[in-house]
This record gives structure tokens, C-alpha cells and sequence, in this order.
């Protein structure tokens, strides 16, 4: 169970591509790059420091600080950042039941983070400062890019992450390619609206084939 759940955050990279290709959405493309540089600055620390594992025969390359760790700490802060500052579930109609469902969605994320991490001290990858390091550092990262990449251009847009978001969202090749930011007009980033546009349509639809059958009925 450990060894699969190690690995889990391999998946996060299909998982970003298919979000990125499907629904166009800035922020996972930028979810995803922040998540690359993240792991990019792991590998520069690991061959700057040069720290060993616990144990050398569990693989090669360095051990300082847990790049798995890491991983996991810069996915969870980065999503928490998001959901608490920009994301707004469509509400339940119970003040209680929408703290549950956000409480809920907040302890899986640091749940899984923390499974992970401890995963990597456990199946003995990492030592404990290690995946510690790991984490916080990952956790650092990924806040202080959400900040960059969405809260300044959004309380800043004359700021130059303000003026370099809008100039993509406005570049014409981008615009072919559908890039959109949904949060930026919609609270949920157009979920909601998307599924209410489809359930009218789907409505029509079928009062359209229920009187289509009606006068195909009165006719015979």
C-alpha cells in the first residue's frame, strides 16, 4: 500500500495534462509549471547540498531534501491557496453542509500530502528532516507562486504580473487555442453555468422530442 501510494504523485502529470488540454484553463497550465520549477529548484538543491539517503542501497541520487515531499507540499499549497482565495463551491443551501464539504475537500489534500510524505520516511527513502524539509520547502514554493501568478494580477493588474496575464489571455494565437480564466469572471470558474447552459438545452431537447412523438401519435 505504501509503495503504491509513494508513487501517487507521479500521477499528478497526466493529471495536469488533461486538465490543461481539456478545459484550456490558465491556472492549471500554471499549476503545472510552478509545479515543474518546483522540482527543478529540488534538483538544484539536492546537487548543491549533496546530502545522502538514510540508506544508499534504497536508489540513487541524493536525499536532501525529498523530492516526493516536496511534490506533495508545493500540489497541496498551491490547491489550498486556490480554493480559499479564489474558488467558491456552488453553495449547498446549508451554511453547515458547505463547511463540511470545504472541510472536508481541505483535510484530503493535507491527508494525502501527508500520506505521501510519510510514505517516503517509512518505506525508509528519506529521513525524517528530510521529507520535513521536503514538505516545507514544497509548501513555500507553491505559495509564494500562487501569490505571483494569481493573487497579484488579480488586486494588481497594473502590476507586471498583472500586465503579462492579461497580455496572454489577450495574445491572438492563445485566443485561437481557447485559453481561457474562468475564475476571473466566474466564481467556480464556470462550472456551474456551463452544466445549467446544458441542462436547458437538455430540457428543450426533450420537451422537442416528446411533442415530435405526440403529433407523430395523433397523426396515425
Amino acid at each position: 500500500m505504501l509503495a503504491l501510494l509513494t508513487l501517487s504523485p507521479i500521477l499528478l502529470n497526466p493529471a495536469y495534462l488533461a486538465l490543461a488540454v481539456y478545459t484550456r484553463e490558465l491556472l492549471f497550465i500554471e499549476m503545472w509549471a510552478g509545479q515543474l520549477l518546483c522540482e527543478a529548484f529540488n534538483w538544484v538543491l539536492k546537487h548543491v547540498i549533496r546530502e545522502e539517503r538514510p540508506y544508499k542501497h534504497m536508489g540513487p541520487g541524493y536525499g536532501f531534501p525529498s523530492s516526493h515531499s516536496q511534490w506533495m507540499g508545493y500540489f497541496a499549497a498551491f490547491l489550498l491557496c486556490h480554493l480559499m482565495y479564489r474558488h467558491r463551491f456552488v453553495p449547498t443551501g446549508s451554511l453547515l453542509l458547505d463547511n463540511i464539504r470545504n472541510l472536508v475537500v481541505y483535510l484530503g489534500i493535507i491527508a494525502w500530502t501527508a500520506a505521501v510524505a510519510f510514505s517516503r520516511y517509512a518505506l525508509t527513502y528519506h529521513s525524517t528532516r528530510q521529507v520535513l524539509w521536503g514538505v516545507g520547502i514544497g509548501v513555500v514554493f507553491g505559495t509564494v507562486f500562487y501569490l505571483v501568478v494569481e493573487v497579484v494580477p488579480a488586486t494588481r493588474p497594473k502590476s507586471l504580473p498583472g500586465r503579462f496575464r492579461n497580455a496572454v489571455l489577450s495574445n491572438p494565437v492563445l485566443t485561437w487555442f481557447r485559453l481561457r480564466d474562468g475564475w476571473a469572471v466566474y466564481p467556480d470558474g464556470g462550472t456551474e453555468t456551463q452544466w445549467l447552459t446544458w441542462k436547458a438545452r437538455w430540457d428543450a431537447t426533450q420537451r422537442t422530442a416528446t411533442s415530435s412523438v405526440g403529433k407523430k401519435e395523433k397523426r396515425r
